[in-house]
């Protein structure tokens, strides 16, 4: 009986994932056909063929939808594995910042991963079509900045208000966000990590200088 308990939870959870995927597409198809405004979520219910209460089971708005569910992009295998990197309870670990660019490369990885390349340049499409959307994508809201705080705090031992883990997601998300903003321009030739990166070395140079002179001020 467990068993089959366990194998009915499986597919009921594949079925949920196909169907939020479904909506996604559906989302982002229209999205890059009509901009933002130009659909309602009664038309993508009606493609996927789903009520509008199902919809906002999945998804709380259409950018939501647009952009994926949280569940699909952050695996947490991947959390658990940033969350065993801390080292004494209370002190920041010297590979935080090393740590996070890996993560944020490795949901990145995930993310394309996971989808296929028909849904991939849907989003670009749909990107494309409404830039303000680059904004969702890095979690710039409250809520997501608090949950990644409270990853950090968790993994460091530390409070979620303190300066460094405050600083570490400020830092990695100015350099996702300005990533996420050069991939998806229409110019752009380069991969996510390769930007990524880039600004990573940009921050190090910068952080690499002598702050002695300031420091010496009263006030």
């Amino acid at each position: 009986m467990e068993n089959s308990a366990n194998i009915d939870g499986g597919l009921r959870e594949r079925k949920r994932q196909q169907t939020r995927k479904a909506v996604t597409a559906a989302a982002r198809a229209l999205t890059a056909a009509k901009g933002l405004s130009g659909f309602t979520v009664e038309e993508v219910c009606e493609q996927v063929g789903i009520s509008r209460r199902t919809f906002f089971n999945y998804f709380p708005a259409k950018e939501d939808a647009i952009l994926g569910h949280h569940d699909d992009e952050h695996p947490g295998e991947l959390m658990a594995g940033f969350l065993a990197g801390g080292g004494e309870p209370g002190t920041i670990s010297e590979s935080l910042l090393t740590d996070l660019i890996q993560l944020t490369l490795d949901i990145w990885a995930a993310k394309v991963d996971s989808e296929s390349a028909t849904d991939v340049r849907q989003l670009i499409a749909a990107i494309k079509k409404e830039p303000q959307l680059v904004a969702k994508i890095v979690g710039v809201s409250a809520e997501r900045e608090a949950a990644s705080r409270q990853l950090i705090a968790q993994r460091e031992g530390v409070p979620a208000g303190h300066p460094v883990v405050v600083m570490a997601v400020t830092a990695i998300g100015a350099m996702a966000h300005h990533a996420h903003e050069t991939y998806f321009s229409a110019s752009n030739t380069r991969t996510f990590r390769e930007l990524l990166l880039e600004d990573a070395h940009a921050l190090q140079t910068l952080f690499a200088q002598n702050l002695s002179a300031c420091l010496k001020g009263s006030s």
